[in-house]
């Protein structure tokens, strides 16, 4: 099947009749409005009879997006997310529709797989479509060297918004919207939404807002598990306690996947054989994990956890506090930075952090850099190989293969206008209000300058840590410690003679408090073993769950 065939499948009669008994048959009309852009909670629909057309920009500036004829169906992941929908459906034809309301959906999708596989499949690639192939979405108004305009691009992308980017530097429609609506463009990054509605310099939480992504969470609720980071051992975690019944809330600050979304490919990863992005996994785990229940916030930032009367509370950067019986935590690394004179005044303006789709574009025909020698920087220079004119590897040692997979080593040695330069470091960053060139300095003391544009930096990572300080046991480099690592002084408390055992392997000096992936001491920095981390977690989480119930 095609990704049309896929994205716009037809319901099998038995499928259909398997939904009747979850729903309410109703006639349309020519003309009703099924649901608006920007509702939320909105009931699924199977066409009977008659036609439904999907809408962007109703009712001001029409633009069709498809026509639902019967036997198919309307919506889109949003239906499982609760997130504001991005179209407005309209009866076109006269007929008949089947409705099912949202909490009875959210039972199909658990309870008829036959049915589930189908949709799923339509909901994952109608998204993938929207996003991808001209549907305009919302539009952002910036500078492509603006840090703030990068910020929205790449919250946006992350999380499956569609836009359309118009660039102040070289789009001339960018400059007649800005004349048009009175905005100078120092007031740049300007989005633009339903109505014509529009926001200046707004920051990521605002911008999540406007897109109806915060709904508000409920802070009189005890979760059964909160997930605080939705990289690949958040995911893992969120898939495997929803389906195992636990009530679930996934948190991240910026979008689900962490760094592995950005990774353009991963290769190594158990079941994909051709290999699979980043995104696709990060898109794919986070639906799998709605379907079963999970919860997710984002953009939401913890900054604090303590034990309150035998319940977890994580402290939110908006002042809320949610409430759990238990924790993991998954809040993963963050990139080293270069100990370099002007570097954060570049950051997103030049000095990027990941090499995604869109740190790809702006490097069209360019020269640019990529300092680090793991995995994490030979996948972006193979990736970024078929945007840019040249692509230099930068790094300390003689060898790639020190620390690098074979077969990217071998791959980028393929690669024609890939140059490695080892005993190399960088010395220098030139640029206005974006960074125009860099000076690199081998160990000799020679001294190369290179007109870049983009400085990709992969060298290392720090755990993200800063919130726990005070909380829970880190070991000298910050990372969480857990189980057996655990100090004799950490477990001298009443908390843990309450519970009346000793730690479990992932458990944090927290009874009730679990750590996961890269931002647990001694663990695995692979992808799949964050997974399997995430998994046997929850099994931990039924082991504490269990006396307490």
């Amino acid at each position: 099947m095609n990704d049309q065939e896929i994205a716009f499948a037809q319901l099998t009669p038995s499928q259909i009749t398997a939904l009747r008994a979850w729903g309410t048959e109703r006639p349309t009309v020519a003309g009703d409005v099924l649901f608006a852009e920007g509702a939320t909670h909105y009931p699924f629909s199977v066409v009977l009879d008659g036609t439904v057309e999907i809408l962007s920009g109703y009712p001001d500036r029409i633009q069709m997006v498809t026509v639902h004829q019967p036997g198919e169906f309307v919506g889109d992941a949003d239906l499982l997310t609760g997130r504001a929908s991005l179209v407005t459906a309209r009866v076109g034809a006269s007929g008949r529709i089947l409705e099912i309301a949202p909490d009875n959906f959210r039972r199909v999708i658990a309870e008829l797989p036959d049915v589930s596989e189908t949709l799923l499949s339509a909901f994952l690639m109608r998204r993938a479509i929207l996003v991808g192939e001209g549907y305009s979405g919302i539009k952002i108004v910036g500078s492509r060297f603006s840090p703030a305009a990068h910020a929205l691009r790449e919250f946006s992308m992350r999380n499956s918004i569609p836009f359309t980017w118009l660039d102040v530097e070289s789009d001339t429609q960018a400059e007649v919207l800005l004349r048009e609506l009175g905005v100078a463009p120092a007031d740049t990054p300007l989005v633009i939404g339903r109505g014509g509605q529009f926001k200046r310099n707004p920051s990521v939480a605002e911008f999540a807002r406007y897109m109806g992504l915060d709904g508000g969470l409920a802070t009189d609720t005890v979760h059964d598990l909160v997930v605080v980071g939705a990289g690949p051992a958040g995911l893992g975690t969120a898939v495997y306690g929803a389906s195992e019944g636990l009530s679930t809330l996934l948190l991240d600050e910026i979008a689900p996947g962490g760094q592995a979304a950005t990774s353009s490919k991963i290769e190594n990863y158990l079941g994909f054989a051709t290999g699979i992005s980043g995104a696709d996994l990060a898109r794919q785990a986070l639906l799998q994990a709605q379907k079963f229940g999970a919860q997710l916030g984002v953009p939401q930032t913890a900054v604090s956890l303590k034990l309150d009367g035998g319940q977890q509370c994580v402290l939110l950067s908006d002042g809320s506090l949610i409430r759990a019986r238990t924790v993991v935590v998954a809040t993963g690394v963050e990139y080293r930075r270069l100990e370099i004179a002007r570097l954060q005044e570049f950051e997103g303006a030049g000095v990027y952090y990941a090499a995604g789709e869109m740190e790809a574009r702006l490097c069209g025909g360019d020269e640019v850099i990529v300092v680090g020698g793991g995995n994490s920087a030979g996948q972006a220079a193979v990736f970024l190989a078929r945007h840019a004119r040249r692509v230099h590897i930068v790094i300390r040692g003689d060898d790639l293969g020190k620390s690098m997979s074979r077969y990217l080593v071998e791959r980028l040695a393929r690669l024609e206008n890939v140059t490695v330069h080892p005993f190399t470091e960088i010395d220098a960053l030139e640029g206005t209000d974006r960074l125009a060139g860099v000076t690199m300095r081998r160990l000799s003391g020679q001294r190369t300058h290179i007109a870049a544009r983009a400085l990709f930096i992969f060298i290392g990572a720090v755990p993200h840590t800063a919130w726990l300080t005070d909380c829970v046991e880190l070991d000298r480099a910050g990372f969480v410690v857990t189980g057996p690592a655990l100090s004799a002084s950490s477990l001298d408390t009443d908390a843990w003679r309450r519970v009346r055992r000793a730690p479990h392997f992932l458990e944090t000096s927290i009874p009730g408090v679990f750590a996961v992936g890269d931002v647990r001491s001694g663990s695995v920095k692979r992808v799949a073993s964050a997974v399997g981390e995430g998994a046997m977690a929850v099994s931990f989480v039924h082991a504490h769950l269990g006396p307490l119930r």
